[in-house]
């Protein structure tokens, strides 16, 4: 039986509880023996522990209060007073173990073997009146003992941290471990994918053609991430900026993955003009469109248009086309440089 009390750390906020009555062991990692002759080794306690992208980003330590099971010291584990003799349980006739069957199936059952639990798989057990005073015979005892937990900069979902030893004893057998694995929470403004992140530039529409220098971005740590675009390079919607050096740190090392900015353009409202000054001044300061001569035609007809949405082309025609539509966008300009304010 193992359980915690997760608290504040240095790296802030607070953990999940582990439930009551232990984890269980990871296949392939619990049960495993020790040297030879040695004591085998118990099951390791996993579960998953929920971080955010903040705390992966700057790292994070946290003590908590555990409450598991030592062995005993008054009676050292065997569960019986001093000098007292334990008898052969009769539950499993000293052998520590008693097979069950267990149903696999409509009709199916097999044969499995589980400790004994009238003698904890021991194979004996103690009279009442022998019976350790401190244990009652169940060999361990509850502890409670502070423990920390430390989560390095740049980790990633499905880390393992490991506290070596400090899962449930048992007699005569060497402690399992404490692993922790880390689960990444959704963030709101990032995505992440190996040490580079992902987020969106929101951009006005006269910024992404005059240029601006501007926070565009608050950073995992906090900081204003700024850039400087230039007066006569235009930006387009769905345009990527990269920022070298501003994604995750990469673990144990003093690198970092790269920032990535999708532009996203704040589009004016329909009728934002107000009067024909005001548009025949826009029209004045933006490029005139160009003359097609492909587009020269005897007869023109004025049609009438609304809004569409392109997973309507082709649909239902069975033509495997419909399915191969693809938005071609031009590609974007050269990435800005990031300064630090």
């Amino acid at each position: 039986m193992f359980g915690m009390n997760m608290g504040g750390g240095g790296g802030g906020g607070g953990g999940m509880p582990f439930g009551a009555g232990g984890m269980g062991g990871m296949p392939g990692m619990g049960g495993m023996g020790g040297g030879r002759g040695g004591p085998r080794k118990g099951r390791n306690e996993e579960q998953e522990y929920e971080v955010s992208l903040e705390e992966l980003y700057k790292g994070k330590t946290t003590r908590f209060a555990s409450t598991k099971n030592v062995v005993c010291a008054t009676c050292k584990g065997s569960g019986g007073k001093e000098k007292a003799k334990p008898h052969q349980c009769s539950t499993c006739n000293g052998k520590g173990v008693v097979v069950g069957l267990r149903s696999v199936g409509p009709g199916l059952v097999t044969q499995e073997s589980a400790p004994c639990s009238t003698c904890r798989g021991k194979g004996t057990i103690y009279k009442d009146k022998d019976r350790c005073r401190k244990c009652k015979g169940n060999r361990t005892v509850e502890q409670k003992k502070v423990l920390e937990l430390y989560i390095p900069p740049g980790s990633r979902e499905g880390d393992k941290i490991v506290l070596a030893g400090e899962a449930d004893q048992q007699p005569d057998q060497e402690p399992g471990d404490l692993v922790f694995e880390l689960k990444e929470e959704e963030h709101e403004v990032f995505k992440r994918a190996g040490a580079d992140l992902v987020a969106d530039c929101d951009i006005s529409l006269v910024e992404s053609l005059a240029g601006f220098e501007r926070v565009v971005v608050k950073h995992l740590d906090g900081r204003g991430i700024s850039i400087c675009h230039p007066r006569g390079k235009v930006l387009r919607p769905g345009q990527i900026l990269k920022v070298p050096g501003e994604g995750m740190p990469i673990k144990r090392s003093e690198a970092k993955g790269d920032l990535y900015l999708v532009v996203k353009i704040d589009f004016p409202k329909d009728g934002w003009l107000g009067d024909d000054t005001k548009e025949q001044r826009l029209r004045e300061l933006l490029p005139k469109p160009k003359l097609n001569d492909a587009l020269k035609t005897d007869t023109v007809d004025e049609c009438d248009f609304g809004d569409g949405d392109l997973e309507d082309f082709g649909a239902g025609s069975g033509d495997p086309r419909a399915t191969e539509w693809e938005d071609e966008d031009e590609e974007g300009g050269e990435a800005p440089q990031c300064a630090t304010q």
